[in-house]
């Protein structure tokens, strides 16, 4: 699957960014005739619906025309909105301090899911300061991350 999410990454950077938009990251839940491709956009000025929606039909036209995923999918675009979904390294990096939960692919110390304060991001190491022990955790070994929004 990761392979499909950086081919469709490296596709669909260019057109993105010519519209102005940041491509924040790359979702594919394959379900049969159900999966959804989520493409997440943003930008120093957020993201609306008008700006959704223009993205939306230039990725919906690069897809057809390229075709990588050969069966039904619904195409879905959207703002990473404020429980921010994290892919990268640099994406961790840019939110030390505040407090994220992880799914992890391997168990580490016994547990898939991990919430914490984002400490440190050295290279494809994550550090998470959970209940007062620093986890050390490869950015690789997470299925899916978020921020965790405080209201």
């Amino acid at each position: 699957m990761a392979t499909l999410e950086s081919k469709l990454t490296e596709m669909l950077l260019p057109p993105v960014a010519a519209l102005g938009f940041q491509l924040w990251g790359i979702e594919y839940l394959q379900a049969g005739k159900h999966s959804t491709l989520r493409v997440y956009i943003d930008s120093d000025k957020g993201i609306n619906v008008e700006d959704c929606a223009a993205a939306s039909r230039q990725i919906s036209a690069i897809m057809d025309v390229e075709d990588p995923i050969t069966h039904e999918y619904t195409l879905e675009v959207s703002s990473p909105g404020v429980d921010r979904p994290l892919f990268s390294a640099a994406h961790y990096a840019a939110y030390l301090g505040e407090d994220a939960k992880v799914q992890l692919t391997m168990p580490v110390d016994g547990g898939r899911n991990m919430k914490g304060v984002i400490t440190k991001v050295e290279g494809q190491m994550l550090t998470l300061t959970v209940d007062g022990k620093e986890k050390l955790v490869a950015i690789d070994n997470i299925r899916k991350g978020n921020l965790i929004a405080k209201f």
